[in-house]
C-alpha cells in the first residue's frame, strides 16, 4: 500500500471513529418512536444537563488566529452581513454533533464565516474551496511561530455588498437597545410562578432542554429582542421578527437534578424569552 493510500485508510479510520454511531441498530421495517424522534431532533448545541467525562477547565492564553477570528466576526455583524444568533446557530448548530464538540470555540466561529458568505451568495463554494488549498500550501512552508503572509486576490470596497436592515437600524444604539419599547408588555413580573414550555425545539433554541417543563421564577425582567429561534435565520424577505421579553429565570437546583444532594436553597438562573413561559398556576391550560 502507498504511503497516499495509507494515509486515506488512516483518514477514513479517524472520520469513522469521531461520527456518532448505533449503539442499537434500528430494524427493518424502519420503525421510529416518539422518544428516538425527539432525540434525534435536539439542537446540537444543547448540551446542557448531559452525561460528560470529568474535564479540567484551565485559562488559556488566546491565540493569534482566535483574535483574528474574532475580530472578522465582529466585523461581519458591524457591516451588517450577519446577526449575532445567524453566526451563533452556523458555529453552534450546523455543524453536527462531532464538529461541534471536537473542534476548538474559536474553529467553530471560523468556519461559520465561510459558511454564512455562502449560504448569502456573496462568495462561491469552488472558489472557496481553491482559495483554502491554496493557503493551506503556503502553510506548509512557513517557520515554527512565522505568521501567513496576506496575500488577497483582489481588494475592494464592499459598496456593492447587500447589508441587512439590522445594520441600518441599530448604529450608534446596539442590541438589544435598539429594541426598547418595541415589545408588547412584559406578561411576567418578578417573583412569578413559572414553567418552562416542554416543547420540542427545531433547528435552533437558546432555550435549554434541561429545563423544560421545569418550574421556577422569575428573578428579573430583563430586556426586549426578536427570540434566538427567529433572530438567527435572515428573514429579510419576509419581515423583521418581533421583539419580545427576555427573562431571568430561577430554578432550584433539586427541581432541575432529582439526584442533587446540595443544600436546598441551591440554585440556577438561565435567560429565556417569553414565548417559552408559562405561568406556572396555569399549567394545566397551557398559558
Amino acid at each position: 500500500m502507498s504511503d497516499k493510500a495509507r494515509q486515506r485508510v488512516e483518514k477514513l479510520a479517524l472520520v469513522h471513529r469521531l461520527r456518532s454511531s448505533f449503539e442499537d441498530l434500528p430494524e427493518a421495517p424502519y420503525e421510529l418512536s416518539n422518544d428516538r424522534l425527539s432525540a434525534y431532533l435536539k439542537t446540537q448545541h444543547d448540551v446542557g444537563g448531559e452525561l460528560d467525562a470529568p474535564i479540567d477547565f484551565i485559562e488559556k492564553q488566546d491565540e493569534n488566529w482566535e483574535h483574528n477570528t474574532y475580530i472578522a466576526c465582529e466585523v461581519l455583524g458591524a457591516r451588517g452581513i450577519w446577526v449575532s444568533e445567524e453566526r451563533r446557530r452556523l458555529h453552534n448548530v450546523d455543524l453536527g454533533r462531532a464538529m461541534y464538540l471536537g473542534l476548538p470555540y474559536y474553529g467553530r466561529w471560523l468556519l461559520s464565516i465561510p459558511r454564512v458568505l455562502i449560504d448569502k451568495h456573496l462568495v462561491s463554494l469552488t472558489e472557496l474551496t481553491e482559495r483554502f488549498n491554496e493557503v493551506r500550501a503556503r502553510v506548509a512552508d512557513l517557520e515554527p511561530g512565522e505568521l501567513l503572509e496576506p496575500k488577497p486576490r483582489h481588494v475592494a470596497d464592499g459598496s456593492t455588498i447587500p447589508r441587512n436592515k439590522h445594520h441600518i437600524e441599530a448604529v450608534g444604539k446596539g442590541d438589544p437597545q435598539i429594541y426598547a419599547g418595541k415589545a408588547d408588555p412584559p406578561r411576567f413580573r418578578v417573583g412569578d410562578a413559572v414553567r418552562v414550555r416542554d416543547w420540542q425545539a427545531l433547528f435552533y433554541t437558546r432555550a435549554q432542554e434541561y429545563v423544560r417543563g421545569a418550574r421556577g421564577e422569575i428573578a428579573s425582567v430583563a430586556y426586549e429582542s426578536p427570540a434566538a429561534e427567529d433572530e438567527a435565520f435572515d428573514y429579510e424577505a419576509i419581515g423583521a421578527p418581533k421583539p419580545e421579553w427576555f427573562y431571568i429565570v430561577r430554578f432550584t437546583m433539586a427541581e432541575l437534578w432529582p439526584d442533587y444532594t446540595g443544600p436546598q436553597q441551591d440554585s440556577l438562573q438561565t435567560e429565556l424569552p417569553e414565548r417559552w413561559l408559562m405561568h406556572a398556576v396555569n399549567d394545566e391550560e397551557g398559558k
